[in-house]
């Protein structure tokens, strides 16, 4: 198995993201290889000697989409972006999945444009996983689609729930519909819409949750537009950070709190760690036709490691075969 990563792509690119592919390669048995994707002759010189001996491979791109830049307009640019020729090895099936924690939007594009959707799938998802007091919660979709129709709702619910199955082994995932109230009769029409095709969709569906829920574990998929899960993603990176810097206030009040701190260390580690989204490595965008993983902008070392398992656990799990024959289910009975 050959994962590609988009050594250009992100905030602290190419260190960050070659340091993570060097601790996957390192850790992965030979189970996998990884491939950097980008300007060969500064990868080379930086980091040849960390990479030597690790099965890394490097391939040429010439171009780099920069965060700013305006996807649609970038990818036609520069067509040998880095995040262009992965995708491309992709479809090419020289790689098995693609990661980025470059531009989304140009990620998102390019995926699109090289390996096109799924059969069915009328708009792709980005899928993330937030803590929750029974594990982790997968939220759908977090920013791929301001707005959305029901029938997309109900096709993010059914990826959803084989990824719970698949990759994260829930038996039966619950999947719950994010609303500003429980009863089926609240929320916008396209919410109340959902909600009626969810109960004959086949799926475990619970019924409408609110935000409160979300950490509490109520459901193991939530389903949502783009436009509020990505304000709940952000809104939740940020927890961490507050939570620490309340933390340091606390001590810095007295020696008791200092005393009292160091005694709840192992509870406060566990805290952020479950707070902390590089456990999660990075958000798989369902619907495409391929296995494409997208990573923060700010991704760590330990982050670009985690998503190239996670990645390479998709791939090997075929994950889209799963999603396609849901997929099949819930038109049947959407049709009904």
């Amino acid at each position: 198995m050959r994962i590609a990563l988009d050594a250009m792509g992100g905030d602290f690119a190419p260190d960050r993201i070659v340091a993570g592919a060097v601790e996957a390669a390192a850790s992965a048995a030979g189970a996998f290889e990884v491939v950097l994707v980008g300007d060969s002759a500064i990868l080379k010189e930086r980091f040849g000697k960390q990479i030597h001996g690790l099965p890394i491979e490097i391939v040429h791109a010439e171009d780099v989409i920069a965060m700013g830049e305006a996807p649609a307009v970038a990818l036609r640019r520069k067509r040998e972006s880095s995040i262009g020729i992965a995708m491309e090895l992709h479809r090419s099936g020289e790689v098995d999945a693609v990661i980025s924690a470059g531009n989304t939007g140009a990620a998102m594009g390019s995926a699109l444009i090289t390996l096109g959707r799924l059969k069915g799938v009328t708009r792709p998802a980005i899928a993330s996983l937030f803590p929750s007091t029974r594990g982790a919660t997968l939220v759908l979709d977090v920013g791929a689609n301001i707005e959305v129709a029901a029938s997309n709702l109900l096709q993010f619910a059914a990826m959803g729930s084989v990824v719970a199955e698949q990759v994260f082994d829930v038996t039966e995932p619950m999947v719950g519909l994010l609303s500003i109230g429980e009863e089926g009769s609240k929320g916008t029409e396209i919410v109340v819409e959902t909600h009626r095709k969810l109960l004959n969709s086949g799926l475990n569906f619970i019924g409408n949750i609110e935000g409160h829920d979300i950490l509490t574990g109520a459901a193991d998929v939530i389903v949502c537009d783009g436009f509020t899960g990505n304000i709940i993603l952000k809104f939740t990176e940020g927890i961490t950070s507050f939570l620490t810097e309340g933390v340091k206030r606390g001590l810095s009040k007295s020696p008791l709190a200092y005393v009292g701190a160091l005694l709840m260390t192992p509870v406060l580690d566990e805290i952020k760690r479950n707070l902390d989204y590089e456990e999660y490595g990075g958000a798989p965008l369902l619907g495409i036709n391929g296995v494409v993983i997208i990573c923060h902008g700010r991704a760590s070392a330990k982050a670009v490691r985690n998503a190239v398992f996670i990645a390479s656990r998709i791939a090997e799990e075929k994950l889209n075969d799963h999603i396609k024959v849901r997929l099949d289910e819930i038109h049947a009975a959407d049709l009904q």
